[in-house]
């Protein structure tokens, strides 16, 4: 009788597991579901903040279109794969810039930059950053530190004889060395990140630039020669 009384009742192995499994199933339903009733309202805004950002970092565009740079040339973006660019555009429908994106490693996770490019002087005119995890205080100083930001009013992007290649890489100097129009003036104690920005715009400008050049006046034509957003 008392060996009865103190028998811990024993739970089967197979049920706890079903019910495990069970519960885990559930959990990931929710997940995705909750992923697909949202996913829409992300993305839209997302493409809201791109589109004010393509704004900001072209001055005076009131209008913009988006296209797709490919080997095979530039196209309106209607899906399909190729590097997404948005050309901003003024009231009268005059091409004011070309706005892309760039990322790179910095001190803490990826920098994920938006640049605008000038075909009138080959030249990179504004940066905007799109997101990033810096330390506050020093790596953010990209976005607030005047001096940083003034590497960027004109920074050379120019090709070399063959189109093929930026004539000049993109490189980011130690703070107080700049000499060359390609080259971005670290931040003092920010030197990581400021590399990240200068590895970003460079890797996409290298990839972005051979490709523009030809279809130039397809982006031009881009407000007159289809719908502008």
């Amino acid at each position: 009788m008392t060996d009865q009384a103190n028998q811990v009742p024993s739970t089967p192995t197979a049920r706890m597991f079903m019910a495990l499994g069970g519960m885990a199933m559930l959990s990931g339903f929710l997940v995705v579901m909750a992923y697909q009733i949202t996913k829409p309202a992300i993305e839209l805004n997302q493409r809201m903040a791109v589109e004010k950002m393509v704004f900001k970092v072209i001055p005076g565009a009131t209008q913009r279109r988006e296209f797709l740079a490919t080997k095979d040339g530039v196209r309106p973006a209607d899906g399909g794969e190729g590097i997404p660019i948005h050309a901003g555009y003024d009231d009268q429908g005059k091409l004011l810039g070309i706005a892309a994106k760039g990322a790179a490693q910095g001190y803490a996770d990826l920098v994920h930059l938006l640049y605008a490019y000038d075909p009138a002087c080959a030249c990179i005119r504004g940066i905007e950053v799109v997101k990033m995890a810096e330390t506050p205080g020093l790596g953010d100083k990209i976005i607030t530190n005047a001096d940083f930001q003034a590497n960027f009013k004109a920074l050379d992007v120019q090709l070399n004889e063959a189109g093929d290649a930026l004539a000049q890489e993109i490189v980011t100097v130690k703070h107080g060395s700049k000499q060359h129009p390609w080259e971005i003036d670290a931040i003092s104690g920010a030197t990581i990140t400021s590399k990240a920005v200068g590895k970003a715009l460079n890797q996409s400008a290298q990839a972005l630039m051979p490709l523009l050049k030809p279809h130039r006046a397809l982006i031009e034509q881009g407000v007159t020669g289809g719908k502008a957003q």
